[in-house]
């Protein structure tokens, strides 16, 4: 077993490794599908996939110890700096950094990115998504805010990750659709959709995205969590 992955609504995943690594991606801890009872609020890397707020969310305060490393792309780690986290490391898309037992690889994403300050809006770096080998090889694609791209599967030549997290809500990111025809890409074994019915805006649904599923990748385990559930792998 390589640990567990605990979903916290939106696109908020803690993964826990057998080795004791706790990894948040996506920290957003309060809004409003999350759980009210989180638990205690421990980190040991915590990876961002873009600016908005509702990805960038808790990051601040979950880091403050200079024991907990924040990967970002460059712009956001220089932004964060600002802010006075202690131990942030940009990256950028295309490369690879091993730090504390894992591999992070930061990939594209199609989206946007920029930080809202009262009427400034501040470039907050291209969008992106991670691929993250944990210490005994076991692969995870946390895919972050896209759109559906072809070359999601040379993240499978290249990666073959067992489980994917991929946003079907549409609207601001993938629909039902595009994220089945994503799965017939990467071929991963298992997919946990994320990044659906936070807002009336994101409409895409768990069953819908079976259907599409069925269609397009039909080998592919469709596994739904609630926010507090976890998954273990």
């Amino acid at each position: 077993m390589a640990g567990r992955l605990v979903f916290f609504g939106h696109a908020t995943f803690r993964i826990d490794t057998d080795q004791g690594l706790k990894i948040w991606i996506d920290p957003w801890l309060e809004n409003p599908k999350a759980p009210k009872d989180i638990g205690p609020l421990e980190a040991d890397l915590v990876l961002i996939t873009h600016a908005h707020g509702d990805h960038m969310g808790s990051c601040l305060s979950l880091a403050k110890r200079p024991s907990t490393e924040v990967v970002v792309i460059h712009e956001l780690q220089q932004y964060l700096l600002t802010k006075g986290l202690p131990n942030v490391t940009g990256m950028n898309i295309g490369g690879s950094y091993k730090t504390k037992g894992v591999k992070i690889t930061m990939v594209p994403a199609i989206h946007s990115s920029s930080i809202q300050e009262g009427q400034e809006l501040i470039y907050g770096g291209d969008p992106a998504g991670f691929v993250i080998e944990l210490e005994d090889g076991f692969c995870i694609y946390h895919a972050g805010d896209t759109a559906l791209f072809s070359d999601m599967s040379l993240i499978k030549e290249l990666y073959q990750p067992k489980v994917a997290l991929l946003p079907i809500g549409d609207h601001y990111v993938m629909g039902p659709k595009e994220a089945a025809y994503a799965c017939k890409l990467l071929e991963p074994e298992e997919v946990i959709p994320m990044h659906y019915e936070t807002f009336p805006a994101l409409t895409g649904t768990v069953k819908a995205f079976r259907e599409y599923i069925n269609k397009f990748a039909p080998k592919v385990k469709v596994v739904p969590l609630e926010p507090g559930e976890e998954y273990v792998f």
